[in-house]
């Protein structure tokens, strides 16, 4: 049996500049059809497919990014490099000098746009999270897929929450603390307050049940079948331009933030999500995440000889 990991072409969702081309491409398409699933509202977002938040790429979008930012001058945004992880290169911006500040120090440096065609993405920061004892927070969920087309996809309910270990703040004077603002383990365990006993960790099971004491099990189940709607139309997305090995198969890693009014945001999707363990529950699920993996994908009917 021959069985490869990667989709040759995955990048079209992991790539943080391909997965919003592509999501947006995929609005359009269904928005031009009539389809229901592409409307609007008053504010002109769309009610069923506002999973992104507004984002531009950069250098190619500046004067649309420029343009949208005036009308909000005292939003935040976040820059990051369309195909760096593990939190490298990321930082917020307040203020259009910023970042044309950032443009003047960049052709100084190896990641220049203009000279090795690096495409930063930019995106409204999400300044509401929901926040569990002060802190912020974010999904790392797992996601198996065996085939495109058709669509054959598996989310595994074992997923994570990853905590900043400072309380969040967004003053000015903490814009640049990413101990405060990204939740990535590979930042926040430099940091002092780091704990190596829980990683700065809660199982997906833990924040729901917390979710449903301080919310209700209506709003906790609405969030969570949110979520599923989101993973799903993401890979709905790019499922007409992956290229579909029928030999292949892949487990993303989806990252997803949640503001205090319970709606998920999508951050990015990882291709090879870190199965490194930090603490001793770490290690069990992700052994019982691969434990699955295997036995899907090697299942009859899963991945062809």
């Amino acid at each position: 049996m021959r069985i490869i990991n990667h989709f040759p072409n995955h990048y079209e969702l992991t790539r943080k500049d391909l997965m919003v081309k592509n999501l947006k491409r995929y609005r359009r398409d269904l928005e031009r059809d009539g389809n229901p699933l592409a409307e609007k509202g008053p504010n002109g977002r769309y009610l069923y497919l506002d999973s992104i938040p507004t984002t531009f790429m950069l250098p190619s979008d500046y004067n649309m990014f420029v343009e949208e930012f005036r009308k909000n001058p005292s939003s935040t945004w976040i820059m990051k490099p369309g195909g760096k992880s593990q939190g490298v290169g990321i930082f917020l911006i307040n203020k259009l000098s910023q970042l044309k500040k950032w443009s003047r120090d960049s052709k100084t440096h190896t990641f220049n746009p203009a000279s090795v065609k690096e495409t930063y993405v930019i995106s409204r920061y999400i300044d509401d999270p929901l926040l569990i004892g002060g802190k912020k927070f974010d999904l790392r969920i797992f996601v198996l897929v065996t085939s495109y087309r058709p669509l054959k996809a598996y989310m595994y309910k074992h997923g994570f929450c990853r905590f900043c270990t400072l309380k969040y703040d967004t003053s000015v004077e903490e814009l640049d603390n990413m101990f405060v603002h990204l939740t990535n383990v590979a930042i926040q365990k430099q940091g002092e307050e780091y704990n190596g006993i829980h990683g700065g960790k809660w199982s997906v099971q833990n924040l729901r049940l917390y979710l449903e004491g301080c919310r209700g099990k209506y709003v906790t189940n609405k969030l969570f079948d949110d979520m599923t709607w989101l993973v799903v139309h993401s890979l709905k997305a790019v499922a007409p331009i992956i290229v579909n090995d029928r030999h292949c198969y892949e487990c993303y890693g989806y990252d997803i933030i949640i503001d205090k009014n319970l709606k998920p945001w999508l951050i990015e999707v990882n291709a090879s999500p870190s199965l490194t363990s930090t603490t001793a529950n770490d290690r069990i699920l992700k052994y019982k995440l691969i434990d699955h993996v295997i036995d899907i994908v090697l299942a009859p009917g899963g991945i062809p000889e």
